[in-house]
């Protein structure tokens, strides 16, 4: 039967700890101990490098000899032993539990005073979430609890906002990754269960935002080619602000916030009004989305880097040959004049291009053509944003309808077509 017990968190900060025992066993609790605060003093004649290495570098006292008895015990809060000699640990227990202080008998809990659960945290920008777990002497059980306690809780299912007044805003440039809500991390997913308010963009997944509480307010300030309602410098205002008014506060972004996102901006004028600002990077859709459909942006034998531009502008000087990888971001509109200028800068007319439409979507299609004809193959078929261009030897290795094309060792460019979401192999 169980020993019941109560799980209490102690501030050792600052309090004085001691640790009988020197091994690796002793470390593990010692070092956590340390990073709570504790004034910890190991007795052991000999110590593990962990600890020797604590030792020299001022962390922890040292007191080089066995266990002398309760007066190694003084004016502690906390005992720790674990000797690996059983008489020993016995020994410090029956002293701690005669001075009245809470023993943890490694190795043999149910003879001390105190046990240690299976702990985690859950770091979250309005303070440390901790988790204890304790499963009755059964450790391992301990830890399988305590571990889906933390995936659940950093799942962004459950609500971690503070219940209390929060004592300073804050904003999160969190990238969302390419097209499918499944793709975000983690730490997007934890800072989102935070968020009083997302301000976001069009090429977020619709999903996630349909997971926000319903008090969460959700500021849209998405931009279309050619029409930007909400300007750069407001978009900026709008974070500074609500932040200001001690508010939890995401921008949520397609793909990474400092790929052609301008999230490096963002990030400048929030520190720039001494705004906390933390920065998620997200699967960046220049590199996702041709995988997506079977395009590697370097692949040997084929290509040995890339580049990813925007097409809102003209292009750099860049490397001529179909073994460099050329992205084009947000470049439906000017598709014609990107190639025509790729073109005139030396790559070959028979260039493979591959168009790839509402990647890791559902939706998503792609189309397949040259430098020569890629501009008339999109508007044969009404190619449309948000779409990633992709030009190199690379685009060889796309999904096809009937599998996959085989790989032109010849560079021979692929025959232009069309390829439904479905049809993905």
């Amino acid at each position: 039967m169980s020993v019941r017990v109560s799980l209490l968190g102690l501030d050792l900060g600052g309090r004085r700890v001691v640790a009988v025992g020197g091994g690796p066993v002793s470390a593990r609790r010692v070092l956590d101990l340390v990073a709570e605060g504790a004034l910890v003093t190991v007795v052991s004649p000999d110590l593990c490098e962990e600890l020797a290495e604590a030792v020299e570098e001022g962390r922890v006292d040292w007191l080089a000899r066995p266990y002398a008895g309760p007066a190694d015990l003084d004016e502690a809060w906390l005992v720790h032993t674990a000797t690996g000699r059983p008489d020993v640990d016995d020994r410090v227990a029956a002293d701690a539990e005669a001075s009245r202080t809470f023993c943890v008998r490694a190795g043999a809990p149910a003879h001390g005073t105190a046990r240690v659960p299976a702990r985690g945290t859950v770091a979250t920008n309005d303070g440390t979430l901790q988790v204890a777990v304790y499963a009755g002497g059964d450790p391992r059980r301990s830890v399988a609890a305590r571990n889906a306690a933390l995936d659940h809780l950093g799942s962004g299912t459950v609500d971690l906002r503070p219940r209390r007044p929060r004592r300073r805003g804050w904003v999160a440039l969190v990238g969302a990754g390419p097209g499918d809500e499944q793709l975000v991390t983690r730490r997007a997913a934890t800072l989102l269960a935070q968020a009083d308010v997302v301000v976001t963009d069009r090429l977020v997944p619709p999903a996630l935002l349909e997971a926000l509480p319903a008090d969460v307010r959700v500021v849209d300030v998405g931009k279309t080619s050619g029409s930007h309602p909400v300007p750069q410098q407001e978009i900026n205002r709008i974070l500074v602000e609500e932040a200001g008014r001690g508010r939890a506060v995401v921008r949520l972004k397609g793909g990474d916030p400092y790929v052609l996102g301008r999230g490096g901006e963002e990030r400048l004028a929030c520190e720039a009004a001494g705004v906390p600002v933390e920065v998620v990077p997200g699967i960046s859709s220049a590199v996702a989305v041709p995988a997506a459909a079977g395009i590697p942006v370097t692949h040997r034998g084929l290509a040995r880097g890339y580049t990813v531009v925007t097409g809102h502008e003209d292009l750099p000087a860049l490397p001529t040959g179909g073994d460099h990888t050329v992205v084009v971001l947000m470049g439906v509109a000017t598709l014609r004049r990107t190639a025509s200028l790729l073109v005139e800068h030396g790559r070959a007319p028979s260039t493979p291009v591959a168009v790839v439409e509402s990647g890791c979507t559902p939706q998503q299609r792609v189309t397949v053509g040259t430098l020569a004809d890629i501009a008339d193959r999109a508007e044969e078929v009404g190619v449309a944003s948000p779409a990633v261009v992709v030009v190199g030897d690379v685009v060889t290795l796309a999904h096809t309808a009937a599998g996959r094309a085989p790989l032109a060792t010849d560079r021979t460019p692929p025959v232009a077509h069309a390829i439904p979401a479905g049809a993905v192999a």
